[in-house]
C-alpha cells in the first residue's frame, strides 16, 4: 500500500466474493450477482469500527480512550 490520499488500504476481490459464495451457495455468483453483491457488501461493514479497531491494535501510542 502506498501512502497517499486516494491508494486502496484493503479490497476484496471476485475471488473472495465468489469463495463465500462456494461456501453459503455452493456455487459460484454470475456476473449479474457479482456486481450487486460487489455494489452491496460495504453496506454491511462498519468501516469506521473496523479502522479504529486496526488503529488500536498496530498503533502503539494510540490507546482507547475509556468513557466514565
Amino acid at each position: 500500500m502506498k501512502t497517499a490520499g486516494r491508494e486502496t488500504a484493503y479490497e476484496l476481490s471476485v475471488d473472495d466474493l465468489q469463495h463465500v459464495a462456494k461456501d453459503v451457495l455452493e456455487r459460484e455468483l454470475t456476473s449479474e450477482e457479482i456486481a450487486a453483491v460487489g455494489n452491496a457488501v460495504g453496506d454491511y461493514i462498519d468501516w469506521f469500527q473496523a479502522i479504529e479497531n486496526a488503529i488500536y491494535d498496530c498503533v502503539s501510542d494510540k490507546q482507547p480512550t475509556l468513557l466514565n
